[in-house]
């Protein structure tokens, strides 16, 4: 490997440490072979978001939508021509050339970055969708061949589970999303609770919140263990990671629960306890996956 494309991977697994601390706790359980491309992914990923909602927080929507366009055609052009000068987009490239990776899921999720500049609401859970596959359903895709796998049934599962955390960190981050003129939970859902925008912007916690913040929970619970099938279907030294990376994602919910759904005051956040015990049995599991 050069130093320029050391480098790029180096970059993107420091945005995976600082920027995603679960999920670079999870990765740390992969075979380190497997490390690098897994770090590809998120750098780009976070990268796109940063432009989106933090590199670009003092430019006006249509400069945020110039940078982000600017820098995507660039990436993707880099995809189709197998090589690329970027100081993320390098690692980006090897990684989707090693692993025959379809391009068409980068374009997906650049398509829903780009939604975020755009769109402020979804009024459907079918309109949310399309949102959601773009910017988490494709990035459990691309993860597949770097995890490996024995049937084509563990695409399906990815897909799912990345849905799943998606819609686990809306419910926690409504209070967040709030502040940049997002609403992601679906309008007709919130409905069939009582529930408004403008009483989401009150952010005082009702009963018809809270009960529609249930409704929500119970659709990543049931996505999560329609995905938890899937693992199965994954190589045995991958399987620790992903199911350690599917309690700790998808329990954003519980401590949901645990803070009695009061998302404007207060921040659910898996305790370090929890991250302590769900990682020391991935790590045990992994170790002997590899021993076998």
């Amino acid at each position: 490997m050069d130093q320029a494309l050391a480098a790029s991977y180096e970059e993107c697994k420091r945005l995976n440490s600082l920027h995603g601390k679960t999920y670079y706790l999870a990765t740390l359980l992969l075979p380190k072979n497997k490390r690098p491309y897994v770090h590809a992914l998120y750098g780009f990923a976070r990268y796109a978001d940063e432009i989106v909602d933090d590199l670009a927080s003092t430019l006006s929507p249509t400069e945020k939508a110039e940078a982000l366009r600017s820098w995507s055609s660039g990436v993707l052009a880099d995809l189709k021509s197998g090589t690329s000068t970027d100081h993320i987009g390098r690692a980006l490239v090897d990684t989707a050339r090693k692993f025959d990776i379809p391009h068409q899921y980068f374009v997906d999720f650049l398509h829903s970055m780009e939604m975020d500049l755009t769109v402020t609401e979804y009024q459907r859970y079918e309109d949310l969708l399309e949102y959601v596959y773009g910017s988490a359903a494709v990035i459990g895709l691309e993860m597949v061949p770097i995890l490996g796998y024995s049937d084509e049934r563990a695409y399906e599962a990815a897909k799912k589970l990345g849905i799943a955390f998606q819609l686990a960190n809306f419910i926690r981050d409504v209070n967040e999303d709030l502040d940049r003129g997002r609403v992601y939970l679906p309008l007709q859902e919130l409905a069939q609770f009582g529930v408004d925008r403008a009483m989401l912007e009150r952010r005082v916690l009702t009963p018809e919140i809270t009960a529609a913040l249930k409704f929500q929970i119970a659709r990543v619970r049931q996505l999560q263990r329609e995905a938890d099938i899937g693992i199965a279907y994954l190589d045995k030294e991958s399987r620790p990671c992903i199911r350690a990376a599917s309690e700790l994602y998808c329990g954003i919910v519980d401590e949901v629960e645990a803070i009695g759904y009061d998302i404007f005051n207060k921040r659910a956040k898996t305790s370090t306890a929890r991250r302590a015990r769900v990682a020391g049995a991935a790590y045990i599991q992994a170790i002997a996956a590899r021993i076998r």
